[in-house]
């Protein structure tokens, strides 16, 4: 477990207990099974970044805010230059950019997904969380599953889907890839 992990499994227990409510009820309202945010409160288990934006929306708080314990402070624009972005620490083979972390009050959180070289045959984890989700393949090519369906998407090709149904995805032809991900 990375120590981020450990400081977001935190934030996310003090602000659960700050609003007064039970486990249960956090993670029925987020719509994430009780185990798996217990394991997210007690910094056991991976946290997926959709269910980080949950668990943010519903307490009302900023991606940002749950991820660092700062307040984004921009409301007019954030210039992100190429190769930066707030790194969010996951599970490999996945690595997060946040592109917006500084910008208040947004309506959607962008990423650039860097996925690491794997074999064809390798599995890829489910997750699901409210919302919808477009992925757009900026390098490499890289299979998305979603709701039981397998998509195959090379550059420049994308996928529009609803992030409540469960999806994966994985790199293919022993390559890494890296994709524009927006979770609205």
């Amino acid at each position: 477990m990375t120590d981020q992990i450990k400081m977001i499994a935190e934030r996310i227990k003090e602000i659960r207990d700050i609003e007064g409510y039970s486990e249960e009820e956090a993670a029925k309202a987020c719509g994430i099974p009780l185990d798996d945010y217990k394991s997210y409160e007690a910094g056991t288990g991976d946290i997926p970044v959709g269910a980080l934006n949950s668990i943010a929306h519903f307490f009302n708080i900023a991606l940002t805010t749950l991820i660092t314990g700062e307040e984004p402070h921009l409301h007019f624009a954030t210039l992100t230059k190429s190769g930066k972005g707030l790194p969010v620490i996951r599970r490999a083979p996945f690595g997060y950019r946040n592109l917006a972390a500084n910008f208040a009050d947004r309506k959607a959180e962008p990423f650039i997904v860097s996925v690491k070289a794997g074999n064809d045959d390798d599995d890829y984890e489910l997750n699901s969380h409210p919302g919808q989700e477009f992925n757009y393949v900026l390098s490499g090519r890289m299979l998305i599953a979603v709701g039981g369906r397998e998509y195959i998407l090379e550059q420049g090709d994308s996928l529009y889907y609803d992030s409540s149904k469960p999806h994966g995805m994985k790199a293919l032809g022993g390559k890494p890839a890296e994709f524009l991900a927006v979770i609205v």
